[in-house]
């Protein structure tokens, strides 16, 4: 039991030291290469352990929103839950004590995703290490930590030399837009975002926060996701006001749009009088959707979520064009997906509103991801959020 707890510290310890700001690339590199070691080497129920408590450190805070749908008594059961399935998502690598195999094994569930729920990236060990996320370097470093198994001379060890054929030499070049951009950093506790009597003070802020950007002489600025909680198509006097204020600014918002009585998560862009709502293409699984067959789906969206886990989509990704610049949308999980990076995307607006998870590490779990896709892909990503994780990132 203890080989198991100590694998699923080393295979979490990198999101929790981004958590408190420690930042040394060779910790986060031994860190993540023990970690995958112990998982090819160590007894099969210490394989069922790890994954247990892998599953607890990650996402524990998974169940925190569910108090904002009335179902908050779901909330430890959510968490026992998805320890549970990532026991069984590592516990492949428990049918089998063969090394090569488990690496195999370890690999082959780099590409899995439970419920449509990617945020388990194996790779993302090494975001900030000097070990490469791509899929050939963790080939590379498996085989290394592999092959000592079957050597039985003083060579032994000379296979961790392939390691240095995974270290990131290079990555896809990421520049800053030619845009004097404005992001938004707010911090509304999740219980009285969507209160009616909150409603004119964030509209007030979002007011201030509007005209001191223009003052500063700001290209654009990105609210967070839903920084306006309302269906705002339902309010035409605050669109005409953001429209006047765009003929002076760029302005990039979260809200929600209600058109037949479907719901869509959206973000409002405000430009030269006029507005473009880009609709939000991928889903939260359990949040925004139940990613399962369609009578479990209705039962459970009925019985657990009162109807609200029923958002619809956008069947591509929207881009935003400001004064020339390219823009991808993308809402909160989006910015998480390989989907919204496809078609060479050199700058992207990502929104989010992480008090729903708030305290936990949501937030740092998030820019770790967002870290991880924008470097594979050469974007740099502007992220605009309430409660943590604002900021460039590249």
């Amino acid at each position: 039991m203890r080989l198991g707890i100590v694998t699923a510290l080393l295979f979490s310890a990198f999101i929790y030291l981004n958590e408190y700001d420690f930042h040394v690339k060779l910790v986060d590199t031994l860190f993540g290469l023990s970690a995958l070691a112990l998982f090819l080497y160590i007894p099969k129920k210490s394989v069922l352990v790890a994954g247990f408590f892998i599953g607890l450190f990650w996402f524990y805070w998974i169940g925190y929103s569910f108090q904002y749908t009335g179902v908050g008594y779901l909330t430890p059961i959510i968490t026992i839950l998805f320890a549970f399935i990532y026991m069984l998502f590592f516990g492949i690598l428990a049918l089998t004590n063969s090394v090569y195999i488990r690496a195999i094994l370890l690999f082959l569930l780099s590409y899995f995703e439970p419920f449509d729920f990617n945020w388990m990236q194996i790779e993302l060990l090494f975001v900030n290490s000097y070990i490469g996320i791509e899929k050939y370097q963790l080939i590379i470093v498996l085989i290394s930590l592999s092959l000592p198994a079957y050597i039985n001379n003083r060579y032994k060890f000379m296979p961790l030399l392939l390691l240095l054929f995974a270290i990131n030499y290079h990555q896809p070049q990421q520049e800053k837009a030619p845009l004097h951009i404005k992001l938004v950093a707010t911090h509304i506790k999740q219980e009285d975002k969507w209160q009616e009597k909150n409603f004119l003070p964030t509209v007030e802020l979002g007011f201030n926060e509007i005209e001191s950007a223009i003052a500063n002489k700001y290209d654009m600025i990105v609210f967070p996701e839903s920084f306006f909680p309302i269906y705002m198509n339902h309010y035409p006097k605050l669109i005409k006001i953001l429209q006047s204020y765009s003929k002076d600014i760029t302005i990039i918002t979260g809200s929600l749009l209600s058109q037949n009585h479907i719901h869509y998560n959206v973000t409002y862009m405000f430009q030269d009088g006029e507005y473009q709502i880009a609709k939000k293409m991928i889903l939260v699984p359990f949040g925004e959707y139940i990613p399962l067959p369609s009578f479990m789906r209705d039962f459970i969206n009925n019985s657990f979520f009162a109807g609200e886990a029923d958002f619809q989509t956008a069947k591509k990704p929207t881009d935003f064009i400001v004064k020339g610049v390219k823009f991808r949308n993308a809402i909160c999980y989006e910015a998480t997906c390989q989907e919204l990076y496809d078609g060479n995307v050199k700058y992207m607006i990502a929104t989010s509103n992480n008090a729903w998870f708030a305290p936990s590490i949501e937030a740092t779990l998030q820019k770790l991801l967002m870290q991880f896709y924008a470097r594979k892909n050469g974007t740099t990503i502007y992220h605009s959020a309430n409660y943590k994780g604002t900021g460039v990132i590249q």
